[in-house]
């Protein structure tokens, strides 16, 4: 066996067992490439523009409040502002968000309801092919290891679509595509050309993905750099009895100081989210980003004592440790967010391929076979013929 047969035969096979599921995971991918900003494109008609030249914002408490008076049957759990003078402030409440005129107050209307119900359920064909209930970690396991199979025939295929001789007539084979093909080598002449460019980006998504399909990968990227896994966030404590309502009944007092603490602690931010702690003794935490959304190295956190409005914790991308700063590239590199825009149009162009790949890769496999059956039959054949020459 040569080394080109013993990359390829498993290329091959991969290819053949995982590629359903490969495609519907690239199709899927393409579709969520822009998620933040077609949303943000959605919710662009809703602005809250300053009535007046002097007007000015209104503290949060006060926004959290009018919304608490004019919808008391929502519950409040998260608010988010932005810098930008016309942004209207996000409060979120369960499976919604809505937006808010920053300078009334009033709710103007909920954000994306549309376009966010049916990204939630791309995303999850994306991630577990929509399975529901107890079926879902089975489902999930299917879509990781299938990204972890397409991990492997992308380095294969880095391999094979090397040329075996570094002529020009070689590498225009592989890199540029032919015109007036059709059939086989059309498939084939795409399948190299799509593979080549979109061979690394294709596996810095693929790759990106395993930490967040498979626990084993997660602890991985921690202990290649010689750190132990961290420990599991905590979560909120279920409610006890006649305390399901407690964050309507929350007090909002002392959240103005707290956001303006946490406005001068990053110079230069974007947005900054509150989730509205649970009790008047809970710390508030910020998030605050000098980002679009998805660049964790511009992403800080702000945990400030509430009655005393003292600095608990801050964490800057910088502070974290080598093994979280990997571990929260690798999440957004596989969406390309990282890269702002130009990052995502080449995850989603990369996703693309992928599609591509896919259709190609069992087309070709899907001749090879009808070939091999036609020279079974031919030699049957010939066989049955050559027997029957010799009995007479």
């Amino acid at each position: 066996m040569t080394i080109r047969s013993f990359f390829f035969w498993p290329h091959l096979v991969a290819g053949v067992c995982a590629g359903l599921i490969i495609l519907l995971m690239s199709i899927t991918g393409v579709a969520l490439t822009y998620e933040r900003q077609m949303i943000a494109w959605s919710d662009s008609r809703y602005r809250s523009g300053p009535p007046s030249p002097d007007a000015v914002k209104l503290p949060v408490e006060a926004v959290l409040t009018r919304v608490r008076a004019d919808h008391p049957e929502l519950t409040p759990t998260a608010v988010t502002i932005a810098s930008a003078p016309d942004a209207p402030v996000i409060v979120a409440v369960p499976q919604r968000s809505l937006l808010v005129n920053a300078y009334t107050g009033a709710v103007m209307g909920e954000s994306a309801p549309g376009l966010r119900k049916a990204m939630a359920e791309i995303r999850a064909w994306h991630r577990w092919l929509a399975v529901t209930g107890e079926g879902r970690p089975i489902a999930r396991a299917i879509t990781g290891w299938s990204n972890f199979i397409f991990l492997l025939i992308v380095c294969s295929g880095l391999y094979l679509w090397i040329p075996r001789k570094w002529t020009w007539a070689q590498v225009r084979g592989i890199a540029l595509f032919k015109g007036g093909l059709s059939g086989k080598a059309r498939d084939f002449n795409w399948h190299n050309v799509i593979g080549a460019w979109s061979a690394v980006p294709l596996f810095i998504v693929v790759l990106c993905a395993v930490p967040i399909s498979f626990p084993w990968g997660n602890a991985l990227v921690y202990r290649l750099v010689g750190e132990e896994l961290p420990p599991p966030a905590r979560g909120r404590e279920a409610p006890g009895p006649r305390q399901d309502r407690r964050a309507e009944r929350a007090s909002l007092e002392g959240l103005d100081l707290l956001m303006a603490r946490a406005e001068r602690q990053v110079p230069g931010w974007r947005t900054i989210n509150l989730r509205i702690p649970m009790s008047p003794t809970a710390p508030a935490v910020f998030a605050i980003d000098r980002g679009d959304g998805g660049q964790p190295q511009l992403r800080s956190t702000l945990t400030l004592d509430r009655g005393t409005t003292n600095v608990v914790t801050y964490e800057a991308f910088s502070d974290l440790t080598l093994g979280r700063r990997i571990r929260n590239v690798m999440r957004f590199a596989h969406t390309g967010e990282v890269l702002g825009i130009p990052g995502q149009t080449i995850a989603g162009l990369a996703s693309a391929g992928g599609v591509v790949l896919v259709c190609t890769g069992i087309l070709l496999a899907w001749r090879r076979f009808r070939t091999w059956l036609r020279r079974r039959s031919d030699r049957t054949e010939l066989n049955s013929t050559s027997a029957r020459s010799a009995a007479a």
